[in-house]
């Protein structure tokens, strides 16, 4: 990130103008919306393009969605939407890959070429419905910051640090979350971690956060609700507060951000419990100009596991990102690869099916930056780049969910008698 802030905005308006070609297409039995492409959005784009949701444009009516009707046909036929990174899996390959097959990409090419008509809605199909003002659908409870905060219009923002009690009197089980930031455009990031009930972190100035604080969620541009598979879920502990950890950028208006996060409980304690691991490299030191530098981490399941998810974060010179499996013999396994990788629209990869993985196991995450000035993201070509909290600084972390025995804590599943093999935390 530039010193004095750059604007968070995850969609390029690259407008195509319908060009007479287009508009010269078969009339007697056209593909309409309606019938055809209404239910194709709602599936694959209406999480974002809908009113008041993250895309500066709403798909949700017609008369919305025609004028765009064009942009719609050149971002699908490129690819470029909906938002997806992962190459070399094919589609399916994670369980929220919102990527549209051929055919349907052929059935939107097909309407914009035909004149984008309207068509009749169907009289037996519903129109897809959303609860307001939320992606997640079932809320148990809402925590919002305490006060609001006020975002400067320049300059840089220190990690900001808001303590929210829950006052439970009883310990809770979290299966799905969604966080919902107000100024998205000013918000880098969210973590909301527990603290619990005896823990020192921002007590006394101690702002170190303790290895055994777990994860509840995490909210970068692109995020979507997270509710885990049943039978699994998060615990927060009777008397836990929630810390949201917020990182804000500037973008020449000052603003207010009050985030707040929605959980929904399971009535009864899960089979397991989930935890949110990281592994990252925090020594690096990329060179001025370099346009593929690469940064490796490497680590040991403790104890057995399922893995759930991954979800790479770097920067504004992150290029790509890869997630590995080391066999005792063997080539590598690829769990994940992102290319490219867009910091203004992060993603988290969800495996259709948990993948166990046995105590022992060997990781490696590697990642490339282009720190050249064939990035027209750089902030600077000119200056070698360390690990730092500002983005016009790097990071290189690789966090991932793991489904663990119910009665394990995050700091029980770093402890292994007799074996010293952890992952960096």
């Amino acid at each position: 990130m530039m010193r004095g802030g750059l604007r968070l905005s995850p969609f390029p308006l690259r407008i195509a103008l319908l060009t007479p070609c287009l508009l010269i297409g078969p009339l007697f039995g056209a593909v309409t919306y309606h019938s055809d492409v209404e239910p194709l959005l709602e599936q694959h784009c209406a999480r974002c393009h809908r009113s008041g949701e993250v895309a500066p444009m709403a798909f949700d009516t017609y008369a919305r969605t025609r004028p765009w009707a064009a942009a719609i046909g050149e971002q699908v036929a490129l690819r470029r939407m909906p938002p997806w990174f992962a190459t070399g899996m094919p589609r399916g390959h994670f369980a929220n890959d919102p990527s549209l097959t051929e055919r349907e990409i052929s059935t939107i090419r097909e309407w914009v070429a035909s004149g984008a008509p309207e068509g009749t809605p169907e009289s037996n199909r519903a129109p897809r419905t959303w609860p307001a003002g939320w992606n997640l659908a079932k809320r148990n409870a809402v925590f919002e910051m305490p006060a609001t905060f006020e975002i400067p219009a320049s300059g840089a923002v220190d990690y900001q640090y808001f303590i929210v009690p829950t006052k439970f009197s009883e310990d809770r089980w979290v299966q799905g979350a969604e966080i919902r930031p107000r100024a998205r455009s000013n918000v880098h990031h969210v973590v909301v971690y527990v603290r619990e009930k005896n823990s020192p972190w921002l007590r006394d100035g101690n702002m170190t956060i303790p290895p055994k604080s777990d994860i509840l969620l995490v909210y970068t541009p692109g995020s979507e609700p997270r509710v885990l598979p049943e039978g699994m879920a998060k615990k927060v502990d009777a008397g836990s507060d929630l810390v949201f950890q917020i990182h804000y950028t500037t973008n020449g208006q000052a603003t207010l951000d009050r985030s707040k996060i929605g959980l929904w409980f399971t009535p009864k304690a899960p089979a397991k419990r989930v935890l949110t691991l990281q592994m990252g490299n925090s020594t690096f030191r990329i060179p001025p100009g370099d346009a593929n530098y690469p940064v490796l981490v490497r680590g040991t399941m403790p104890n057995d596991a399922e893995l759930l998810s991954l979800f790479p974060h770097m920067h504004l010179r992150g290029k790509a990102f890869e997630y590995r499996i080391i066999p005792a013999r063997g080539p590598a396994q690829i769990l994940l690869h992102v290319e490219p990788y867009d910091f203004f629209w992060q993603l988290d990869y969800v495996l259709p099916q948990p993948m166990r993985l046995a105590a022992g196991t060997k990781f490696e995450w590697e990642a490339w930056f282009d720190n050249s000035v064939n990035n027209a993201r750089n902030p600077d070509a000119k200056a070698a780049v360390h690990y730092g909290e500002q983005s016009w600084e790097e990071m290189m972390i690789g966090f991932f969910e793991v489904a663990v025995p119910v009665e394990t804590t995050k700091e029980k599943f770093f402890e292994r008698a007799g074996r010293e093999i952890s992952l960096p935390r």
